[in-house]
């Protein structure tokens, strides 16, 4: 089945369903407690972890049911992120469509040598997983159907927003009609040129790296054996990620001007550079579907929270994709701002307030600027043929290879198994 059969299934799916939209109209309403900005994978996460919170919250995506779900991107879903989807109730309906990662196989441009990770390293039954971002999202929305505290407006564009003394007036333009709303808290999860974050004039900190990543789907003629591979190249890493029905995801990294080159490529001429970096190990490669690009960078918001606005996601930061990181953060952050909102509401605390929402800020900007730090030290490392850092990553993957713990603690970082779990995947094992 090609990539765009399956868009088109995804297209007709649940989610165009006229019961779906009578549950909307039924549901909606215009005074919430938390009104969430954005309804992709982190702020859809958000919505449905609130479910047993006993606050009313409604959901806003400004893009068509059809053109969000179909989106072609994949991504690593690392241990924790699967807990927190367990614990959701979402997972189940997931598995179908998510491929395990049995190994995961990290290699140095020019040293032989392999650092190969294997479940026992960590104890656990297997080492993450990789899922095509519409079969994540749409677990996600038919999660939010069976939410009967959460209102879903889609499509729906945030107009303006404006203060109030115990919350934030919305406008919201859905069908022609401009609807006026309130919510006690405002939750960005917009992405990482978020309006909210501007209008709200929080600053942040980073870069654009010099690298641009190419993304494709590429089925094998041999099997992937459910191998996650990671290969460091001085011009950008280069990692394959395996998928359901022996597709694979490439994210292939390079300078700006040396992407701009392989996307001039035919599909002929590119499949013959990608199978120079891809190895000859799975034999014969087929692109399925078009190729993408995206960018990279760096970005770490001055602040997380203000007075009645919370950042989520890409919204609140950004990591460089090696590693895979980037989602599951954002995950995280939802799991987390849901634990905080929860409690304080059963607390009769006030959900907006500065005091309540310093907790959210304190739990994940520290851990999230440790793995920002880790993937951008990667990056810099790895990407480029100084000698003395050549010397020092060859003894970083010397290490990894022969000392148990360095590979224990590695996995711990790269599976979101350290720092502090949220609820929702606490007491869950695999």
């Amino acid at each position: 089945m090609t990539l765009e059969q399956l868009d088109t299934i995804a297209s007709s799916s649940t989610f165009q369903n006229p019961a779906v939209q009578r549950w909307n109209e039924a549901n909606q309403r215009t005074d919430y407690d938390v009104a969430i900005v954005g309804g992709g994978l982190v702020g859809a996460t958000l919505a449905c972890a609130l479910k047993e919170s006993g606050l009313q919250v409604v959901l806003l995506e400004a893009k068509p049911q059809s053109e969000a779900v179909a989106r072609g991107q994949a991504y690593h879903i690392n241990l924790l992120s699967s807990h927190i989807f367990e614990g959701i109730g979402i997972w189940e309906t997931m598995c179908p469509g998510v491929n395990p990662i049995d190994q995961i196989h990290l290699s140095d441009a020019g040293d032989a040598a392999t650092v190969q990770f294997v479940p026992k390293d960590l104890g656990t039954d297997v080492l993450g997983y990789v899922a095509e971002h519409r079969v994540l999202l749409e677990a996600l929305r038919q999660r939010l159907c069976e939410c009967s505290n959460v209102t879903y407006l889609c499509p729906a564009a945030l107009v303006k927003t404006s203060a109030l003394k115990t919350g934030v007036a919305l406008d919201v333009l859905q069908e022609g009609d401009v609807k006026h709303l309130q919510a006690r808290l405002l939750v960005a999860a917009d992405g990482a040129r978020s309006p909210l974050r501007h209008q709200a004039g929080i600053r942040t900190r980073g870069w654009q790296y010099w690298q641009t990543c190419v993304v494709a789907f590429i089925k094998s003629e041999k099997p992937h054996n459910n191998i996650a591979y990671e290969r460091f190249q001085p011009a950008g890493p280069f990692a394959i990620l395996p998928l359901p029905n022996n597709l694979c995801r490439i994210v292939w990294t390079a300078p700006k001007a040396e992407v701009e080159a392989i996307m001039a490529l035919d599909d002929t001429a590119f499949l013959s550079a990608l199978t120079q970096r891809y190895g000859e190990q799975m034999g014969t490669l087929e692109l399925m579907g078009d190729r993408a690009v995206f960018p990279t960078q760096l970005m770490q918001s001055n602040r997380y929270v203000l007075p009645r606005l919370a950042l989520i996601g890409d919204a609140a930061h950004c990591c460089h994709p090696v590693g895979g990181q980037g989602v599951n953060l954002g995950i995280r952050d939802a799991a987390a701002l849901a634990q905080i909102l929860q409690a304080a509401h059963q607390q009769g605390d006030d959900i907006g307030s500065l005091r309540v929402l310093k907790r959210y800020d304190r739990w994940r900007r520290l851990e999230n600027v440790i793995v920002l730090g880790f993937t951008d030290t990667l990056n810099r490392v790895f990407s480029n043929s100084l000698l003395p850092l050549v010397i020092l990553r060859r003894l970083g993957l010397w290490t990894l290879r022969t000392l148990p713990p360095a590979r224990w603690m590695a996995l711990k970082l790269m599976t979101g198994l350290s720092g502090r779990a949220p609820r929702l995947a606490q007491g869950i094992k695999k």
